[in-house]
């Protein structure tokens, strides 16, 4: 398979990728001006705290700790346990099935605070939940939304449906 039947079959990564930006932007725009109120398309949303992690370990904590939520298991009953690695680059985080058997890496360097936060490691756990191709297709955007709305509340998943339909994802 070469570079042009990947980027065809997930076709709407820059989109998904774009959309959660703003919402990541949104959360810390928020968080500078010491408020969970703002403004989103003219309607006043509050919105929860967005969990920071200082280590790997704690990152490890809350991977462990969503895929035991009740609401998450019910959601998908009988997921598998996933395992959380260091990554070195700092510009990604990824998620990868070896063999049946899912893994997080996420960078934890001092220039990679971006992905040592709630919204990023929901977006890996959200390929664990729904490893399906594409992998930023329709399929995987349910499961995010869902995933996002049972951690960190509806209004989370409501601002992730309505900037993704903004940005033409589906």
């Amino acid at each position: 398979m070469n570079a042009d039947d990947l980027s065809a079959r997930d076709a709407q990564r820059s989109k998904v990728y774009a959309a959660e930006e703003f919402v990541r932007t949104l959360f810390d725009r928020a968080a500078e001006h010491g408020s969970s109120s703002v403004e989103f398309f003219g309607t006043q949303l509050t919105l929860p705290p967005e969990g920071r992690f200082g280590s790997l370990a704690a990152v490890r904590r809350y991977v462990n700790d969503v895929l035991a939520l009740p609401a998450v298991q019910r959601e998908w009953p009988g997921v598998a346990p996933l395992r959380v690695r260091a990554r070195r680059a700092s510009t990604a985080a990824h998620y990868e099935n070896r063999d049946g058997a899912g893994v997080i890496a996420v960078p934890q360097r001092d220039d990679a605070d971006w992905a040592m936060r709630e919204l990023v490691v929901l977006h890996e756990i959200a390929h664990h939940l729904c490893d399906v191709q594409p992998a930023h297709g329709p399929q995987y955007v349910t499961t995010l939304c869902t995933l996002t709305e049972l951690v960190m509340g509806p209004e989370v998943g409501h601002v992730l449906r309505v900037v993704y339909a903004k940005e033409g994802v589906r």
